[in-house]
């Protein structure tokens, strides 16, 4: 009997799954997420205070996308994020890794047809470009953060040699600290678009120049950065906040404290 009912219950799962693709992409997301606002991941932001859209140039049309474990500030007008942050600690790490990466890409469904970035625009592309991850799928805790990673709307036109190699051990780097850190880690994912940079697709998704990662430890009020050219590089030690806010112009930490930076005080 008991078998029979987990038979049971294990079919009504995959036929919930499979209605919920059928659905689409939308179903992805819960009512608040849909709302094209912060209200719902404020949390996920140092200080739980959210960076406010009208900071940007109403030019880019901002729209403001919670996410499980994410949150993004997207630009209609890049059709890419301008900023994704993640708050990062041990635990969240520790079920990260427990899931598989799925491989399914789609466009968000919560943004304007208008402003979206479609899949067809990353096809057939010379040279070849990359859907580059923003907030990483090897962040996500759990299955649903997994789906939500796969998103066009975090992700921006990346240089394979780029996103698979140098990026990837940027990445990686930031997990081992966050994995040691004595509490939440808040990062900081985002492009670049100096002048002349290219675009891609029928949609003409802006291709960043450069590309930034910025950490903000709240326990040591720390912060570190790297900020790489979108192209085959080379790691580089990572630079103090004060030098990121001088090479990017962003003053993503407000009037936290911040009084060092990895490996300094």
């Amino acid at each position: 009997m008991l078998l029979r009912t987990f038979a049971v219950g294990l079919w009504a799962l995959v036929l919930f799954s499979t209605a919920a693709q059928a659905r689409g992409p939308i179903d992805l997301y819960s009512a608040e997420q849909r709302q094209l606002s912060f209200d719902s991941c404020a949390e996920l932001f140092p200080a739980a205070t959210p960076i406010k859209t009208a900071t940007v140039p109403a030019s880019m049309k901002p729209l403001a996308l919670c996410s499980n474990s994410f949150a993004v500030l997207y630009s209609q007008t890049s059709k890419t994020p301008l900023l994704v942050v993640e708050r990062l600690n041990a635990r969240q790490l520790r079920d990260a890794k427990g899931e598989e990466r799925t491989n399914h890409f789609y466009a968000d469904p919560r943004i304007p047809m208008a402003g979206r970035a479609q899949l067809s625009d990353y096809r057939d592309q010379h040279p070849a470009m990359d859907r580059g991850h923003q907030s990483p799928a090897a962040d996500a805790p759990s299955a649903l953060a997994m789906a939500q990673s796969f998103a066009l709307s975090n992700m921006v036109p990346q240089a394979p040699t780029n996103n698979r190699k140098i990026w990837s051990k940027v990445e990686a780097d930031v997990r081992k600290f966050a994995t040691r850190a004595g509490g939440d880690v808040y990062v900081f994912t985002g492009p670049l678009f100096d002048a002349g940079h290219g675009t891609i697709g029928d949609n003409k998704v802006w291709v960043p120049t450069r590309l930034f990662k910025l950490v903000y430890d709240a326990s040591s009020q720390r912060a570190w950065a790297y900020v790489l050219p979108n192209a085959e590089t080379r790691i580089q030690r990572p630079m103090d906040y004060e030098a990121f806010v001088k090479s990017t112009g962003l003053k993503l930490l407000g009037n936290l404290p911040v009084v060092g930076s990895v490996g300094r005080t």
